[in-house]
């Protein structure tokens, strides 16, 4: 079984308990303004071009000899530029650059390959209670992937987590959901218009298979997470109404709110696109904070 993935995390402390492994698969089914990882978003490889990086025409240029379809030009300012209409994502640039200012964003690897990579860290697992989280992008994409390794790790006594939008066929949670210890869902919004403005989707399905999940797989916990994002969703009501949705579903352990940034605001001029979210820079940590006392009734009720 082969899956595409454009990176993987090592060391992570973040999505999951104790130190983990955090594989990013390419794909997602939503287009969220703020996102921070936009190489993420298409299912195939894709070409990443870091002008801080590039030497230049005049110093360089051998990423433009290299490319056999004639899609590297010469910019006005020095640069290099790949026409993305007619690139077709072999590589050959990103293999001549002497820089490494070409990146290909996305390779396709083997459960097999995974698993060698995974148990490189198996020392830090087992001292950390750590383990393995598939993250994206949107994993459940490749859900018969993330389900073979997923189950091979399970087999080997890694714990085992996944990060959905949820925005999926609920088919997609019924053949992983059996081999995991933890499910990481995200949230964004109760308005289903307003989850559409800014994510290209409204919420319903999200909202149905969160709680088929929590009905059909009543001994798996599920972190809630939202993104908190200035503007949009960092209100008193919508983090309270989100709050109230989740008090019935009993394997809810823990609602995250996680602060708005823009650390990948440099990858979209890489993958040649605009960064889409024009709101604040920033959100304010006092008002982080007092959400998420609203959101911390979730934990302190399930406890």
């Amino acid at each position: 079984m082969y899956g595409t993935i454009f990176n993987i995390q090592s060391f992570s402390i973040h999505d999951g308990p104790g130190i983990r492994d955090v594989i990013f698969l390419k794909g997602c089914s939503l287009r969220c303004r703020w996102c921070s990882n936009p190489e993420s978003q298409s299912a195939t490889p894709e070409l990443s071009h870091n002008r801080m990086r590039c030497l230049g025409v005049d110093k360089c240029g051998a990423c433009i000899e290299a490319c056999p379809n004639g899609a590297m030009h010469a910019m006005a300012e020095n640069l290099p530029v790949p026409d993305r209409s007619i690139c077709k994502a072999c590589g050959l640039c990103v293999d001549a650059c002497p820089a490494k200012a070409m990146r290909m964003m996305g390779t396709t690897v083997s459960v097999d390959e995974l698993s060698d990579r995974i148990h490189a860290n198996d020392s830090f697992y087992a001292h950390s209670d750590g383990g393995v989280t598939l993250g994206g992008g949107e994993p459940l994409l490749q859900a018969d992937f993330a389900m073979e390794l997923l189950a091979r790790l399970g087999r080997e006594g890694v714990h085992r987590a996944i990060e959905t939008a949820g925005h999926v066929p609920f088919e997609a949670f019924e053949k992983v959901c059996p081999e995991l210890d933890l499910l990481i869902f995200d949230q964004k919004h109760v308005n289903t218009n307003e989850h559409k403005k800014w994510t290209g989707a409204g919420n319903a399905r999200i909202v149905d298979n969160l709680h088929r999940v929590a009905e059909t797989f009543p001994r798996l916990p599920i972190l809630v997470r939202t993104p908190l994002i200035p503007g949009v969703n960092d209100s008193e009501a919508v983090i309270t109404a989100i709050t109230e949705s989740l008090k019935p579903l009993k394997t809810v352990i823990k609602y995250e709110l996680l602060p708005y940034h823009r650390f990948g605001e440099a990858k979209y001029l890489q993958l040649g696109r605009e960064y889409p979210f024009d709101g604040p820079k920033e959100i304010d940590k006092q008002r982080v904070a007092s959400l998420q006392r609203i959101a911390d009734v979730i934990e302190q009720l399930h406890a």
